[in-house]
């Protein structure tokens, strides 16, 4: 339970701020309008999981090969690598979702073409919402 205090601290100081900063501003995505509170609120949870996914997969790492070092145990330390191999797998998948997401729209709405779904993407993904803001 401790674990998740500090992510709910982290997510209430991050979601203070865009709540009081825009609640009935919209976005205009195609022909659509979104909630820029929407937008933010994803734009957070992003950068949330950007900085989150190294420091959580470093401090297991360490713990899990501090772990085995201290059981010399060469099995144990065979082990604690691999599961610290996959962590960084994992996290390595964390970023190319954020990346994938990019070029995929990049290729489907090129940004000289339709610039409103490019816009749209960035200001989900990056928080560059100005140029779509209503």
């Amino acid at each position: 339970m401790k674990k998740y205090g500090l992510i709910l601290f982290l997510g209430m100081f991050f979601t203070i701020d865009i709540v009081s900063a825009a609640s009935y501003e919209k976005i205009v995505c195609g022909t659509t309008d979104i909630p820029y509170i929407a937008a933010q609120i994803t734009s957070t949870v992003i950068d949330i999981l950007k900085i989150i996914t190294p420091v959580i997969i470093i401090v297991l790492g360490m713990i899990d090969l501090l772990k085995a070092v201290m059981a010399q145990k060469e099995d144990d330390i065979k082990k604690g690598q691999q599961t610290f191999i996959k962590r960084l797998v994992v996290g390595i998948s964390v970023f190319l979702v954020f990346f994938l997401v990019e070029i995929i729209i990049g290729f489907v709405a090129p940004q000289n073409t339709n610039r409103s779904m490019w816009q749209c993407v960035d200001c989900f993904v990056n928080g560059n919402c100005s140029a779509i803001r209503k």
